[in-house]
């Protein structure tokens, strides 16, 4: 049974074998909740059956119950939940006894616990949510999205949050009991996403889901199989709370929605599309390059672990914040998802937030929790430095960039569903970010900190030079997996003078995190460019060139670099970009009716020149199949192919299937359909 805080509920008791008398007769009502539930610490609520009272009679702060009805050995009573009560499992005992001295106290527990859930529909709840189509979409919506992909082509992945699922709840629990977090701050919605974000996270044996992002997932499901979080919880609850193998940022935060929406707190996933991991707080995320061009892992002393993944994702809750400022209620981004190695240096538990997105907009990085963090996230310059002999430390800046990182943040738009394309997205950047940026004031007092730190000093000797060449990588068009593709880098002399240039031209493939995984090609060139003069440089990478060397998403970086001998003009950019797989067609025959059989096909093309081996199909929909996976037979280079199965719709209404498909060669190929069910 679940109950809300805030909101009273009903139950009855049966008298065995005669009537209530309120002269002789004393009966309790007792609620506990934890190992060791105490009165004194609110883990323990004992309510006495007053035949008298008809109407509740303590503040609405306080546990009450009341009489609604006596019907012969039935006697029916109220209770009134508070909306601060703690949040989860209680257990329900009645008490009985007589005013006869000595008489023996019996006890008589209910056969169900009560799971009370946090109440966004109550005005006292901290988590109250004072917008009904908001409620419908981040507390009641069983499906939704979460982008991934680029900034230049973002892509909403469906994911099912299975939130009102029978293994939702027993998994919070037991995620709650397993993070360590008191009893008494069960009640707190603060430390109760805290504790579950840290949790989420596997560590030495214990939490949810143990992240991976590069290497074999062969010991596991490969991140990009799921579909939805229940099959998750199911693996969770039925290998003795073993944690899953394996989740990436995108799945823990679809997770920890699912979590958060199932305890009853509003939540969504938001993502972040070029999203800095600045390691050392400098608000800089600093790459390093040898004198030949090639990036230098680790930096010169080996140990900068700064990054910039192509997106990341995290979850936000909506709760007011009596710990801060008025202006900090609201929307909280709480970021579940460990840095890669991350317990290979450090112990204990990670989690990141909540932090108020108004104080990581305003730039106010006192607030807890650790607003710094996710403020370096959607802020953090970018520089570039190259190995040179002539700088007195060996390294020169060759680029930096205010803007490149935070480009967009989306999220599912509340009330839009769009299972063709993505036009539901709903970009909330400018609740992250001024538009403009961080202010000329913020930037120098974050480079001033940085000053005082010995060891960045020089990355900040910016010392002029004349930059008289224009460089420009062109944004790489839309490229279909298996198709060839053109690097292009232009350069203009805009001086009245001869300039001699070199120039370095590649790209890699890289999984999302940025860390590099093959290099796919790479052009060197030395050359002298007239007055006015343009050049375009190019480099073509063909599917044989690559086809062996794509990882996980089809995730390429282009990354340019170039320099002009005359004037010491350094220059250098990167960019991004994916693959473009084609889209699962979901298809429904006939009208789906309750109890009824009905057929789901799944149909698309093998768009490379490649047989895809050890194919399968993973579906679900809430109301309609619990998550399944279907193995299929190889598919042929070029082939079309259409799989139909089988299932019985359970529920009515508006209903949502969700699939995948995923082989050895070719994976993450998804859609998904909304379907009306007829009672």
């Amino acid at each position: 049974m679940v109950f809300d805080n805030g909101r009273p509920f009903f139950f009855a008791v049966r008298m065995k074998d005669r009537n209530f008398d309120p002269r002789r007769d004393i009966l309790r009502a007792s609620f506990t909740f934890g190992p060791n539930p105490q009165v004194t610490k609110g883990t323990k609520v004992v309510l006495p059956f007053r035949m008298t009272q008809r109407e509740f009679s303590r503040a609405p702060q306080k546990w009450d119950m009341r009489l609604h009805q006596q019907e012969g050995f039935n006697i029916t009573f109220q209770v009134h939940i508070p909306a601060n009560a703690l949040v989860g499992l209680w257990r329900v005992n009645i008490e009985t006894t007589t005013t006869t001295p000595g008489a023996r106290v019996d006890e008589f527990r209910f056969k169900d616990d009560i799971y009370i859930l946090f109440n966004p529909f109550c005005r006292d709840d901290p988590v109250y949510l004072d917008n009904e189509e908001l409620r419908r979409e981040y507390l009641m919506n069983e499906t939704g999205k979460v982008f991934v992909g680029t900034h230049h082509r973002p892509k909403g992945r469906r994911w099912v949050y299975g939130q009102f699922s029978d293994v939702a709840l027993p998994a919070a629990q037991l995620l709650l009991e397993q993070s360590g977090l008191n009893p008494t701050e069960r009640g707190n919605p603060v430390q109760v996403v805290r504790a579950i974000a840290s949790i989420i996270n596997a560590n030495e044996g214990f939490g949810l889901l143990e992240g991976k992002w590069e290497g074999s997932f062969e010991d596991g499901v490969c991140p990009w199989v799921w579909t939805g979080s229940s099959k998750i919880f199911e693996h969770y609850l039925r290998n003795g709370s073993k944690p899953v193998k394996y989740g990436q940022c995108w799945v823990f935060a679809a997770v920890a929605t699912s979590i958060f929406r199932a305890l009853g707190i509003p939540s969504r996933p938001v993502t972040n599309f070029v999203s800095a991991r600045d390691t050392n707080h400098t608000l800089s995320v600093d790459k390093y390059f040898d004198i030949f061009g090639d990036e230098m892992k680790g930096g010169p002393d080996g140990d900068n672990q700064d990054a910039i993944w192509n997106f990341h994702a995290w979850s936000e809750v909506w709760m007011s914040r009596p710990d801060l400022q008025a202006n900090c209620n609201g929307w909280q981004a709480i970021d579940p998802t460990p840095p890669p190695h991350f317990w290979q240096k450090n112990s204990g538990a990670f989690r990141r937030g909540p932090s108020s997105v108004e104080s990581v907009r305003r730039g106010d990085i006192g607030f807890a929790f650790d607003t710094p963090y996710l403020f370096a996230e959607v802020n953090a310059e970018v520089s570039h430095f190259q190995e040179d002999e002539t700088s007195h430390w060996g390294f020169r800046k060759i680029h930096v960039n205010n803007y490149q990182v935070g480009r967009m943040i989306l999220t599912k738009r509340p009330g839009a569903d769009d299972d063709v394309s993505d036009a539901d997205a709903e970009d909330i950047t400018s609740l992250y970010k001024n538009p403009d940026g961080i202010s000329a004031a913020e930037r120098v007092s974050a480079m001033n900190a940085a000053r005082s730190v010995e060891r960045t000093q020089p990355m900040f000797d910016n010392r002029p030079v004349n930059e008289d060449v224009y460089f420009d990588l062109i944004e790489q068009e839309k490229v279909a997996w298996g198709q060839p593709f053109n690097l292009q880098f232009l350069i203009q002399n805009r001086s009245q003078e001869m300039r001699t240039i070199t120039t370095i031209l590649s790209a890699n493939s890289v999984y999302y995190t940025g860390v590099t995984a093959r290099r796919l090609g790479r052009s060197d060139r030395q050359f002298v460019l007239q007055p006015g003069g343009r050049e375009t440089l190019q480099v073509r990478i063909s599917w044989d060139e690559y086809r062996d060397k794509i990882v996980d998403y089809g995730h390429i970086k282009i990354f340019a670099m170039a320099s002009v001998q005359e004037t010491k003009q350094s220059w250098s950019e990167e960019d991004d970009f994916q693959l473009e797989k084609p889209k699962l067609d979901v298809q429904i025959r006939g009208n789906p009716q309750v109890g009824q059989d009905c057929f789901a096909t799944f149909s698309f093309m093998n768009p490379i020149s490649v047989t895809l081996t050890e194919c399968e199909f993973t579906f679900e929909g809430p109301g309609l199949v619990r998550a399944q996976t279907v193995k299929y037979r190889d598919v042929k280079p070029g082939e079309m192919i259409s799989f139909a199965h089988k299932f019985l719709p359970r529920f009515s209404g508006e209903r949502k299937l969700v699939a995948s498909f995923n082989s050895r060669e070719l994976g993450d190929i998804i859609g998904s359909r909304p379907i009306h069910v007829r009672d």
